[in-house]
């Protein structure tokens, strides 16, 4: 009974220490300096979105709540979704509702895209959301959206090698991360930063792995938070919808 008692307390106190680390970790989510939405896939419908029925470019969240509000949803939230060429192509890999759009990119170049490693945000048909360095991400046709961007902020819980701690390379900034419960956070800094403190943000959530998005093109739409922004024009973009009827 003795060394039952004694296990149950072990058991307790770690179970202890990962609420509070899971506690603590959520809380820096409302850090004032960024925007920032939490979503559970198994909660509204996370899509990505680059052209409309027609075949045009949708380009800004204005017309990304008139395209599904045509669908009878509501938009909640959406972000820029990744980096795009002068034509709003998406700059890498997409792939939307299971059909390949643009091809891999594995290329060598400047510019932060090209910031080895770089990653992709992808969204699989069963509700799993993950991130991995490109050169890790395996196609197949459980994929059923994936976004590639760079560089990556978080690698296997380590702040990107490349980033400096107190660098004057500062922007605004949009990212995606995952936590340790599964879920997804986005976050865009208010403020121009650095990549080094944007990163360090995602990591003290507990994110393993998270991806920069993209930078002073950055807008967010998050109806909860009466943050609208309805400017600007994009390639890709990420929205979380729910169905007017509740359903």
């Amino acid at each position: 009974m003795k060394l039952f008692n004694i296990k149950l307390a072990c058991f307790f106190s770690a179970f202890c220490v990962v609420c509070l680390f899971i506690f603590t970790s959520y809380n820096h989510a409302d850090d004032e300096r960024f925007v920032t939405k939490i979503i559970d896939l198994k909660s509204g419908n996370l899509e990505f979105y680059l052209k409309d029925n027609q075949g045009q470019f949708i380009h800004n969240f204005s017309n990304l709540k008139t395209y599904v509000e045509g669908q009878q949803k509501t938009l909640l939230f959406a972000m820029n979704g990744g980096m795009y060429q002068k034509d709003f192509s998406p700059q890498g890999l997409y792939i939307e509702n299971q059909k390949l759009i643009q091809k891999i990119d594995h290329a060598n170049g400047g510019g932060n895209f090209y910031l080895k490693p770089n990653g992709i945000f992808y969204l699989t048909m069963n509700h799993e959301a993950k991130i991995c360095k490109t050169e890790n991400f395996i196609q197949d046709k459980h994929i059923k959206y994936a976004t590639q961007s760079g560089p990556m902020l978080v690698i296997d819980g380590q702040i990107h090698p490349a980033f400096i701690k107190g660098s004057s390379n500062v922007n605004i900034r949009n990212g995606v991360g995952i936590l340790p419960n599964h879920q997804i956070i986005f976050a865009m800094s208010k403020k121009e930063i650095n990549f080094y403190d944007f990163a360090e943000f995602f990591k003290s959530l507990g994110c393993q792995q998270a991806l920069y998005l993209d930078g002073f093109v950055s807008r967010t739409y998050l109806l909860e938070k009466n943050w609208i922004q309805q400017d600007g024009n994009f390639g890709v973009m990420i929205g979380w919808t729910k169905a007017k009827n509740g359903k």
